[in-house]
């Protein structure tokens, strides 16, 4: 099953990071995602830009509206995203372990199953 994994943490701390410091948390983060990129099993992953280059489409009612810029009302932003292929919650669990051990400070995991769309039609 396809699950996604949505990177939460304070974007202002992660934006501070030192070249060196970047650099030290994609190795670990790749070390984590190198097994599960070998075995096939791991789909996009992307680092989002930071809010601040957001653009939002609210709708309404029966027009959408875009707005500029972020409207996040918390500590943490989404930051990024894996696609995985895990047998079960608990395996794709054990992956946002391991990212979050990979990855210095504090922020959030959420895991989600993935539905996709094929022909018009969701699934699992």
């Amino acid at each position: 099953m396809l699950y996604a994994i949505l990177c939460y943490n304070d974007e202002a701390s992660v934006g501070a990071w030192s070249k060196a410091e970047e650099d030290k948390v994609m190795e670990a983060l790749w070390a984590v995602q190198e097994p599960y990129i070998q075995a096939a099993r791991m789909g996009p992953v992307a680092r989002l830009m930071p809010t601040t280059t957001a653009t939002t489409l609210r709708k309404n009612g029966d027009e959408p509206i875009v707005l500029d810029g972020p409207f996040a009302e918390t500590k943490e932003q989404l930051l990024g995203f894996y696609v995985v292929d895990c047998d079960d919650l608990d395996g794709a669990l054990k992956l946002a372990r391991d990212l979050a051990k990979a990855n210095p400070g504090l922020g959030s995991y959420e895991i989600r199953p993935v539905l996709t769309i094929r022909d018009g039609t969701l699934k699992l």
